[in-house]
């Protein structure tokens, strides 16, 4: 039987508690823009000990094809085929880990405003959404140890998770949050009008036939609102950890 192991390295987990080496793992982390999902799923893997996924890049990565190489909306046969040729993959030699298209990191271009305006069309596409679900899932065949962050992680992707979060937060909270993670100039867009665009990126989100950002039934749920990031990355760590251990102790 496997228990947590207290790590003695000196990186960021020093004296914290981790998953054992030898212990296969997946804990999904769901929830809406700007609820802190990716630098929390970050530092809970690094926390952990653990590998980071963060899906939303997978997504903002095809938004971006489609930007760049001109595809309307009507063309998403083509968009698909694009970004199935693309190979979307990480480097992990790369802390966070930086997705490359066609062998060539595209990170700088991801995060765009174009981009963003983008990804929830994107996400919508059923045929692409069941190839990134593919694309997830041989992932996280490679890297059996993992903490996966986007909108349907736990209810689509993997289901079977045994630890599964729901991040959320007041929606002015998050749209100030996402002008901050974009350095947005405040005098180019107001907190309203990005609480407004992240507002219809829910509704978009949320509507969708295939795989829409829903809280799984047996998902944690935390608002982030009130919580710093490393609150929220000790709380998902004490209750990620406490789960590990019930179903190690279950094991004979």
């Amino acid at each position: 039987m496997s228990t947590i192991t207290k790590s003695t390295s000196t990186d960021t987990r020093e004296g914290h508690d981790t998953v054992p080496d030898d212990q296969p793992i997946i804990i999904t982390i769901d929830g809406p823009a700007g609820t802190g999902k990716s630098t929390v799923a970050r530092l809970l893997a690094e926390r952990l000990g653990l590998d980071f996924l963060d899906t939303g890049a997978m997504y903002r990565a095809a938004a971006a094809i489609m930007i760049d190489r001109g595809y309307e909306e009507d063309e998403t046969g083509e968009l698909v085929s694009a970004v199935i040729g693309a190979d979307l993959h990480f480097d992990w030699s790369q802390d966070p880990p930086t997705i490359l298209a066609w062998d060539t990191p595209i990170d700088h271009r991801i995060r765009s405003n174009d981009v963003t305006d983008r990804v929830s069309f994107v996400a919508k596409i059923s045929e692409l959404r069941h190839h990134m679900v593919r694309k997830q899932r041989i992932i996280w065949a490679q890297h059996p140890r993992l903490v996966s962050e986007g909108r349907d992680q736990g209810s689509v992707a993997f289901p079977d998770a045994p630890v599964k979060f729901y991040l959320d937060a007041d929606p002015m909270i998050r749209a100030q949050r996402r002008i901050d993670q974009l350095g947005i100039d405040p005098e180019t867009m107001t907190v309203e009008e990005m609480c407004e665009r992240i507002i219809h990126r829910d509704e978009l989100d949320s509507t969708r036939s295939d795989g829409p950002l829903v809280c799984p039934d047996d998902a944690i749920r935390i608002d982030t609102s009130e919580l710093e990031i490393d609150e929220v990355v000790e709380k998902l760590a004490t209750l990620a950890l406490e789960r590990i251990e019930q179903i190690a102790r279950s094991k004979p």
